[in-house]
């Protein structure tokens, strides 16, 4: 639990990064821990764009939810979920599968500008809704150094794009324009407008 008050919905994510983003616009929560699907990264679908990949499985995460509580016995609660996708020219980065990975993928930001997406899903009284947030990001050029430490922190691992903008990997930022808590995962203004229009009140 978020707070000592009463959830009022389940968050669908493991990602403490959203438990914090959450609590920070006040709303109790409860993590739902939906078995994921195989793999750490759900492949894009033949021909699927990358903008269209993040609204699919922010939406399948939802789904997996809503099929878990209802097998199960606990509260029917309203149910957030979301995703975050790293998008350079069009192309999905995903998590770094290890080392090497994340090190190639730091090299293709360094420098550069890429696109975070974070789509948002509420599950609430049979209804799904869903909001975006698109935040294109800037990266300063990175050299070997940089990467090799930075991998050595372990921040990489677990994380789209292979960087987290709210640790280490901020000094690597140059510039945004967007939403910041979109780029960390769960972007509060779209999230906070969701919940007031499925009538969750929020302070």
């Amino acid at each position: 639990m978020s707070s000592a008050a009463p959830a009022r919905l389940y968050l669908a994510s493991a990602s403490p990064r959203r438990r914090e983003l959450l609590g920070q616009i006040g709303v109790a929560h409860e993590v739902l821990r939906v078995p994921a699907p195989p793999g750490e990264d759900e492949p894009q679908l033949p021909g699927e764009s990358a903008a269209d990949y993040v609204l699919r499985t922010a939406r399948d995460k939802a789904e997996r939810g809503v099929a878990f509580l209802a097998a199960s016995s606990l509260a029917p609660l309203p149910l957030l979920a979301a995703d975050t996708t790293v998008i350079l020219d069009g192309a999905v980065l995903g998590k770094p599968a290890d080392r090497a990975d994340a090190a190639r993928i730091l090299g293709a930001l360094s420098g550069r500008e890429h696109e975070v997406r974070t789509a948002v899903v509420l599950a609430h009284a049979g209804r799904i809704s869903e909001a975006l947030s698109v935040t294109t990001v800037r990266m300063r050029a990175l050299d070997g150094g940089d990467i090799a430490r930075y991998c050595d922190s372990g921040e990489p691992f677990g994380k789209a794009g292979a960087y987290g903008i709210q640790g280490l990997g901020g000094a690597f930022i140059a510039h945004i324009a967007g939403s910041y808590t979109g780029v960390m995962g769960l972007p509060v203004f779209e999230t906070a407008a969701l919940l007031r229009e499925a009538g969750i009140v929020i302070p």
